[in-house]
Order: C-alpha cells, then structure tokens, then sequence
C-alpha cells in the first residue's frame, strides 16, 4: 500500500524553461490586453500548447504553468469586474455546474478524509484550484453561441498546430517538446510494435489522440455555423492527430463521433436506440460465461493494446465495489493485474474517492446531453446539426473515459466542452425563459393590452 507521501508525491518536477517563461508572459499580456471576447483565444492556446512538466515551487505548492495562466485570467476577470462596479456577469448556475461543483468538491472532501495526511490536503487543494479556477474562467469567458462558435475556432487552430508538431515528430523520429523540457526526460517517441507514436506537447501519445478524436465533431460543427473551411481544416487536423497518436482509445473515441454523426436520419429514434442497447447489453452479460464488460478486452483496434488491462480495471472496480463505494480506496493498486494505472475516468474517480463524486460525475454529463437535446428541438435547422455535433463530441469523451483517466491539458479540453454545452444550449434557453417571464408580467399588469 502507498504512503501518503508517495501516493501525492507533488506532481511536476521545479523546471522552467525560459521560451516556456516566455510565452506564459506573451500569453498573460494578451490576456490582459485583448478585448474580452477574445480572452479565450490566448488562455485556451497557452493552456494547451504549454507541456504541463513546467512548474514553479512556491512553499509545498507546485505551479504548473497551466495554473500560472488561468490565475492571470481570474486577475483580468476580477479587475474588469471591479472596475465595472459588479462582481461577475449575469451567469446563471445550471445543472451542469452544480453536478461537477459537488463532485469536485465531495472528491476533494472524501480523498483527504481517506488518507488524513497534510501530503493529501496539499495535493487537493492544487485540484480543487484546478477545477474551480479552469471550469468557471471558462464558463465566463464562453457566456454564449458566439463565444462558443469562438472557442472551438481556437481549438480548432489548436488542433491544426498540434497535428504539424506530431507528423515532424514522426519524420524526424524525436519529441519537438523535448528542448523545452528537463534533460533529465527521455528525448525519444513513444513505440508500440516497431511504430512510433508522436505526442506533441500531451502527457502521452493516448492524451494527445483523444484531444484530436473529441475535437472532430465539434471541428464539424463550424460547417452549420458558416465558417466550413475552418471545419475542413479542424477535421483533417483532428484525424491526423489521431492518427499519429496510434492508440486504440483515440481510434475509438473517434469511431463513437461518427457514429453519432451518422445517427441523425434516426435521431427522433433515439430513445428506442438507447433502450435497445441497454436490453441487448444485460442479455449479454446473462449468456455471456464473463461479465459484459469483458468485452472490453475484444475491443483492439491497434496491435498491442491493453484491452485486458482496462477490463480488469472495470472487474475489479465491481469485484471491490464494499472497498471504495464510501470515501474510496487506499489499496486500489494491489487488486489486480496493473491496477495501480488507473487508465479509465470513472473507476479512477470511484476508487480515489467514493460511490458519491462517481455519481455525480456521471450527473453531470447526463445533464449535458439532456441540455443538448432540449436545445435541439427548439432550434432552427442549422442550429439543429450544430447542436448534434456537440453532443457527439459529447460522446467521443464518453467513450474516451473508458480508455483514459484524463490528467495534463486534457482537462482543459473536457471544461470546455461544458462551457460550450452551457453557452449554446442553456444560455438561450434562460434568455427565452426570462423573456417569456418579462412578457407574462408586463401582460399581467396591463390587462387590456393582453387583449389587443
């Protein structure tokens, strides 16, 4: 079993080097300098172009320089809000935010009760920041459809960079990150049977492939909102990404988006479809001599994946399900077969911290397709596809937690994704309630002209 001290041992390593300085000093001037629709396009850039194995030592705090940059984003919010006399725009909290808020927070709670240790506080405090500080700036900084139309403008540039940076990478055999990091990192691409797998600026070449596989649906969208060069473009960056990343979880994530995509002819079916999966899925698990989540280890798209690894995640996290279901698990690592990495979203959160914040967490993405497909039947036609493809992003990230517990600059991408779902279908959703509302009073008061 893992000390506290191990088990949150700090994260990054104290290296900067001074192009990165550089370009987080670049990034906050834009950020304090640029017209506040614009924010977005140098927070998202530095927040996903930057490795994240920069970092500053500040007492027992390790800045990352992903936090450096959304701290200096809160500091031309709140200023702007001063000087404005108000605190914040007019944001209303959705169920969206509610969900991931107690997750968050109940994660932070039950993991520092679960360990009791000052290494624990310490390592929740740095993620309640993360996800307090890049969840809400965004929400902020994305209020609406055309902020949204924005960002995905700007990931989809991302995306463009990344892909050039991961096909050098496998022309010249090297990491282009690797100048900027520590000499202490290894220089060399990752391999799976005899193929390199580039990574660009990610944590691993899996991180990396998924931000192409969750971006090509929402990269699709600009077709419906005008912009359908940028679309092209956003698309074939993103399958590149993919692509170059070689790894099954990408590959699939990507598949999942299609899918979607090809599903709308049937989408007043969808109900039927969800109910249809959802019985064909327990008849399986009941003829089936394994679980149905074996299945997961037939799933290999790439030679030499870890299929059987991500099953035996999924079996054990339900074999030990009186272990974690309270706080969590201390010794989740001593389970199984390579259960010590957690390569999959939902049972990382259930066996870090509790039944509670996996709950919650699954909360919050019901709501999300909730909101999209409310949004799209009220919408126009073009309104409508455009919706569509966010819910597939939607998707894609779905299927990705299965093969991926999202850490490095992934998580900035999986916020987004929320901001946005929250600008184009909640947002337009409160401003016709309230109007409606503003109409029944005004109507309320002045019978006569309710008659006219």
């Amino acid at each position: 079993m893992p000390s506290p001290t191990t088990r949150f041992r700090g994260g990054p390593e104290v290296y900067v080097h001074p192009g990165v300085l550089c370009a987080v000093l670049l990034a906050g001037i834009l950020i304090f300098l640029l017209p506040r629709k614009y924010v977005v396009v140098p927070l998202l850039a530095a927040a996903l172009l930057i490795p994240m194995d920069q970092a500053v030592l500040i007492g027992p705090l390790h800045w990352t320089m992903l936090r450096i940059i959304v701290l200096i984003g809160w500091m031309r919010v709140l200023s702007e809000s001063f000087f404005a006399q108000r605190l914040f725009p007019a944001t209303r909290l959705n169920a969206i935010d509610k969900a991931v808020m107690l997750w968050a927070g109940t994660s932070a709670l039950n993991i520092v009760l679960l360990w009791r240790s000052w290494p624990a506080l310490i390592n929740q405090l740095g993620a309640v920041y993360n996800f307090f500080g890049i969840y809400f700036l965004l929400r902020l900084l994305i209020p609406d459809g055309e902020h949204a139309v924005r960002a995905i403008h700007t990931l989809t540039g991302i995306a463009v960079v990344v892909a050039a940076i991961m096909v050098m990478e496998l022309a010249i055999q090297q990491r282009i990150y690797a100048a900027l990091s520590s000499p202490e990192r290894s220089q060399a691409l990752w391999g799976r049977l005899g193929t390199l797998r580039a990574v660009a600026g990610f944590g691993n070449p899996v991180c990396a492939g998924v931000f192409g596989a969750t971006l090509m649906p929402l990269s699709l969208g600009l077709w419906w909102k005008k912009h359908r060069s940028m679309a092209v473009v956003g698309v074939v960056a993103a399958s590149v990404i993919v692509i170059a990343s070689f790894s099954s979880t990408p590959v699939l994530a990507y598949v999942a988006g299609v899918l979607g995509l090809c599903l709308w002819p049937a989408r007043r079916h969808l109900r039927l479809l969800r109910w249809t999966l959802l019985i064909f899925l327990l008849a399986l698990h009941f003829l089936m001599k394994a679980p149905v989540w074996a299945l997961i280890q037939r799933v290999s798209i790439i030679g030499g994946s870890s299929g059987y690894h991500r099953f035996m995640l999924v079996d054990n996290f339900f074999q030990h399900f009186g272990d974690w279901w309270l706080l969590g698990a201390r010794d989740a690592g001593d389970w199984g077969y390579f259960a010590y990495d957690i390569a999959n979203q939902y049972v990382g959160i259930g066996e870090s911290a509790g039944l509670v914040p996996f709950l919650l967490f699954i909360a919050a993405i019901v709501y999300g397709f909730k909101y999209l497909g409310r949004a799209r039947q009220g919408g126009a036609g073009s309104e409508r596809r455009f919706m569509w493809t966010v819910g597939c992003a939607l998707l894609a990230h779905v299927v990705a937690f299965f093969g991926l517990s999202y850490f490095d600059q992934l998580v900035v991408v999986w916020y987004a994704l929320l901001a946005i779902i929250s600008a184009v279908a909640v947002a337009p959703v409160n401003a016709e309630a309230k109007a409606s509302a503003k109409r029944f009073a005004l109507l309320a008061s002045n019978p006569a002209q309710a008659e006219l």
